[in-house]
């Protein structure tokens, strides 16, 4: 199956959110298990939380962005500590799941 990827786009600053640790997890009955982790990059991208090729299983996944911290970073007010973006994987193609954040709001979308 294919991977997970993900970026941030900081839409109150209009540049991409660098620096933000992101979590991935599946979920296994009740239990939430690790599968992947990373740190955005100058661009605000992860391009592999889960790659193409780690038998990547349908079902439930979240993403779990740690916002406060970059906010903090930036000196700027976060009402959103964490951003956690639940959803489910159901078919072999690329799950591209990005972030529109603002110090006060969010939205996000499937990418392709």
């Amino acid at each position: 199956m294919a991977g997970i990827s993900t970026h941030i786009l900081d839409t109150g600053s209009g540049a991409p959110a660098a620096g933000v640790e992101v979590k991935l997890e599946t979920q296994n009955n009740d239990i939430w298990e690790a599968v992947g982790q990373g740190i955005t990059d100058a661009d605000g991208r992860i391009s592999a939380l889960a790659s193409t090729g780690s038998n990547l299983k349908k079902g439930v996944y979240r993403l779990t962005f740690m916002t406060g911290d970059y906010y903090q970073r930036i000196s700027l007010p976060c009402f959103y500590p964490e951003v956690v973006v639940m959803f489910e994987v159901s078919d072999d193609r690329h799950h591209h799941v990005p972030l529109l954040l603002s110090s006060y709001g969010y939205s996000t979308y499937r990418g392709s």
